[in-house]
C-alpha cells in the first residue's frame, strides 16, 4: 500500500477524549480509520510527543502519526518524527481541517501559508518551511458574517459533529483514504484534480 514517496502521514487533532471526534481532530479520525483498515494499531511515544503507528515494512512502509502536543505544538512532534526516521520534508503529507472548506469538501496542496491554522502555523515554524504537501478537510465555518465567525471559531472547531454531518464526516474520511493511495500512485498533481472536485453524496434524499 502506498508505493511512493510519502513516508509519514500526520494527523493533526487534540489529544484526549474532550476533544475525540471534534471537528478539529478529522485529522486523527482519519488516520484511525485506516488504522483499523489496515487492522493496525497506534502506541504512544514519548520521544515523538505523539502516537505513532506502521503500515509495512522496509524501504516502503507508511508511519502514521497523531501528535500528543495539542494543535497549537503540532510541529514539535513532526519535527521529531522526520528527525528520528531520517525522512524529508518531501515525504511529509499532513491531514488537516479547514474550516474555509465546506463540510465534505478537500483540497490537496504540495505548500502554502497557516492560513491562520494553529497547527499548520506550528508545522511552519518547527520545519522552517512551508512546502510541505498537505490535504484539507472541510469542516464549514459557523457563520458567513466574519464578526460572528470570529465569535464563534473556538466553539465550532472544539465541537462535536451534528447528527446531521456526521454521514458526511465518514464519507468524506472514507475518500480521504481512497485518496491517500491516488495521491501516492498517481502523484498529488493528478489526484488533486480527482479530489479537489469531490463533493459527499445528499443522504437527506
Amino acid at each position: 500500500m502506498f508505493p511512493g514517496n510519502f513516508r509519514l502521514l500526520a494527523g493533526l487533532g487534540n489529544p484526549g477524549s474532550k476533544y475525540s471526534e471534534t471537528r478539529h481532530n478529522i485529522g486523527f479520525m482519519s488516520l484511525v480509520k485506516l488504522a483499523e483498515k489496515e487492522s493496525i494499531d497506534f502506541r504512544l511515544s514519548k520521544k515523538l510527543y505523539g502516537h505513532i503507528a506502521q503500515i509495512g515494512t522496509g524501504e516502503k512502509s507508511i508511519l502514521m502519526l497523531m501528535p500528543d502536543t495539542y494543535m497549537n505544538e503540532s510541529g514539535k512532534s513532526i519535527r521529531a518524527a522526520l528527525d528520528w526516521f531520517d525522512l524529508s520534508v518531501e515525504q511529509l503529507l499532513v491531514i488537516v481541517d479547514d474550516m474555509d472548506l465546506p463540510l465534505g469538501r478537500l483540497r490537496v496542496r504540495s505548500q502554502g501559508s497557516s492560513g491562520g491554522h494553529n497547527g499548520l502555523r506550528s508545522i511552519i515554524n518547527h520545519l522552517g518551511t512551508q512546502n510541505f504537501c498537505r490535504l484539507k478537510i472541510g469542516i464549514g465555518a459557523p457563520s458567513i458574517n466574519s464578526d460572528q465567525r470570529k465569535a464563534m471559531t473556538i466553539s465550532h472547531v472544539l465541537g462535536r459533529f451534528s447528527e446531521k454531518e456526521i454521514p458526511i464526516a465518514e464519507q468524506v474520511i472514507n475518500e480521504v483514504i481512497e485518496g491517500l493511495d491516488l495521491i501516492q500512485s498517481d502523484g498529488i498533481i493528478r489526484a488533486g484534480n480527482r479530489l479537489n472536485c469531490y463533493q459527499p453524496k445528499d443522504l437527506s434524499a
